[in-house]
């Protein structure tokens, strides 16, 4: 049997985990989308809040990612 680690994942599955972990890098990038000071959350300008928030969202969308990862090799494992 295989080891499952090594199976490569198929296109479909590569362009999701890819998606999924661009859009916290993009959402960082952008600086001009969150380098202002208003509105605040409990005093904090919402150019920290805002980067505060996307470590909480980028582990998730890293998470999702791990998922989808996961799951694609062991339906290929069960093949």
């Amino acid at each position: 049997m295989a080891d499952v680690a090594a199976q490569p994942l198929n296109t479909r599955d590569k362009t999701v985990v890819g998606v999924l972990l661009l859009i916290p890098l993009l959402a960082l990038l952008i600086v001009p989308i969150y380098a202002r000071s208003g509105p605040e959350l409990l005093g904090f300008p919402f150019f920290y809040w805002y980067q505060f928030v996307w470590v909480l969202l980028a582990s998730a969308f890293t998470q999702a990612s791990y998922v989808v990862i996961k799951r694609a090799r062991h339906e290929d494992g069960d093949r």
